[in-house]
């Protein structure tokens, strides 16, 4: 009851006029941020910062703003997937792997439905379980060590074969692909320099957002240029309005998603790309007879509902620790320090209009946020309507001046373009890309994990499998790989017979 109590005084406070305005404006902006390629949560929070001290905004409606501007980008995320085959961020690398191909399939206001309601879901059982569960779900993350969080990078790797592809052995080697060029900087440990040809613009490694623009819209723009469009359109635009039945198909994904992205979300630093691959991956263990990566409503929803729960689980740790769950929630809370206010497990009882006026709005916001969605996919599905030559000249300008955005670096747009030709070369050889990106995404937080964990054991090998929580991670990998290799010959027995 006394949950019940705090939440509705929560309400009461995010029903005020100002933060309602704020929660409309910040879900519209995240929206329109997200769906551009190369930008993000992490930017678009960024970027309206300064907005909240500008503003005079006090703790309570800054945090709102923030909060409505997260849940919009990973929203939006799914937009440019879809329609374009580029990712507005990271985790909605997962949703080009069906979304794209029912778009080509004149099914993209399908799509673009499934992954809306998907959203919601995943982003409504999130504050949920941040209303119901928070002090229990921070403490028990609190028992992941290094060496559990690098069994749980060795599931998300060991369960990327069934994600892409239909060779195991080119998927596997994309993914070392990536592992390799995540290496690329300054050693963690040593602060040597690594496989940086003596350039300091490398000594931080490739950015994941230049990678991934340059992977996935400059190659798409190459492939345009090497005449493989069609001169009408990129894909057929089809129906505008969604269908009810192909959104029903999604629902069970989306719940199965929500689940597995909440969970990964609560624990710190695992973030909701992680979310999203082990939503798909699940999904497609689940569910697949052979339709994954061609179009399947389920490969749509489960990877948005895990993405987006996992947004909201990234809270919990932020609030209830002070650690955040992601780069977004890191921003944030150097923003909450930067007011006075130290978020920690005293915090519910310090500031308590501040964490429970932050939940509602969270409420408020997926509902604004499904509102605003639903009404405009006829507007984003008339964009595969537009004819190449005004199209493409698009996509370039914003995939350069997004990525300047972020870095103010010219060096940084020759590294887009150098992903580009890589990508190009690695779709023409029949080589999925999802997996370069993850391993360029996780690798780095896998290589921290084992390197302070053979710090804590003295390098002792032994530390990675000595923890409960890493065995039982093991296990079920394990229990994957042998679930998946049996599926496999199944299949490959009623192919024969």
């Amino acid at each position: 009851m006394d949950i019940l109590a705090s939440l509705w005084a929560g309400f009461s406070v995010a029903a005020l006029p100002i933060n309602l305005a704020l929660i409309i404006g910040g879900c519209f902006a995240g929206t329109l941020i997200g769906a551009l390629p190369g930008l993000g949560p992490v930017n678009g929070v960024a970027i309206l910062i300064p907005l909240t001290f500008a503003f005079g905004l006090d703790a309570t409606s800054s945090m709102i703003l923030l909060s409505a501007v997260y849940y919009g980008c990973m929203y939006g995320g799914r937009i440019s997937a879809i329609m374009l085959n580029i990712p507005g961020d990271e985790p909605a690398i997962m949703t080009t792997l069906d979304g794209y191909p029912m778009a080509k399939k004149g099914q993209a206001a399908d799509a673009l439905a499934i992954s809306g309601v998907a959203s919601f879901i995943g982003a409504t059982l999130a504050t949920v379980g941040l209303t119901l569960f928070a002090p229990m779900l921070a403490k028990a993350a609190i028992y992941f060590g290094p060496a559990d969080y690098f069994a749980l990078y060795v599931m998300a790797f060991a369960t990327i074969g069934g994600i892409t592809g239909s060779d195991p052995r080119k998927t596997l080697l994309a993914a070392l692909l990536g592992l390799m060029l995540g290496t690329v900087g300054l050693d963690p440990s040593t602060g040597v320099a690594r496989y940086t040809f003596g350039s300091f613009h490398l000594y931080d490694g490739f950015d994941a957002i230049v990678a991934l623009v340059g992977l996935f819209a400059i190659s798409e723009i190459l492939f345009f240029l090497e005449g493989k469009a069609q001169s009408s359109g990129l894909v057929p635009p089809g129906r505008v309005f969604p269908r009810l039945s192909r959104v029903k198909e999604g629902l069970g994904a989306s719940l199965r998603g929500s689940v597995i992205g909440f969970i990964a979300g609560i624990l710190p630093g695992a973030g909701a790309s992680l979310g999203a691959v082990m939503s798909y991956s699940a999904e497609k263990r689940i569910s697949d007879k052979g339709s994954f990566g061609q179009g399947d409503p389920r490969g749509v929803a489960a990877p948005e509902a895990g993405n987006n729960a996992a947004s909201g689980g990234a809270l919990i740790p932020m609030l209830t620790l002070g650690v955040p769950g992601s780069g977004t929630t890191a921003v944030m809370l150097a923003m909450l320090i930067s007011l006075n206010i130290q978020p920690g497990p005293l915090l519910f009882q310090r500031s308590p209009d501040l964490v429970w006026g932050l939940v509602a709005a969270l409420y408020l916001a997926n509902v604004v946020l499904l509102v605003l969605n639903l009404p405009l996919i006829g507007m984003f599905t008339r964009v595969l309507g537009l004819p190449v030559w005004g199209l493409m000249p698009l996509v370039v300008a914003i995939s350069y001046l997004g990525v300047y955005a972020i870095t103010h670096a010219a060096f940084d747009l020759l590294v887009m373009v150098g992903f580009g030709i890589l990508g190009f070369v690695l779709r023409k050889l029949d080589f999925s890309l999802v997996p370069v990106v993850l391993g360029l995404l996780l690798g780095m937080d896998m290589e921290n994990n084992l390197r302070r964990a053979l710090s804590i054991s003295g390098g002792d090998f032994t530390i990675l499998v000595q923890s409960p929580i890493a065995l039982t991670i093991y296990v079920l990998t394990g229990g994957f790989l042998v679930l998946s290799l049996y599926l496999s010959r199944r299949d490959r027995s009623r192919t024969l017979d």
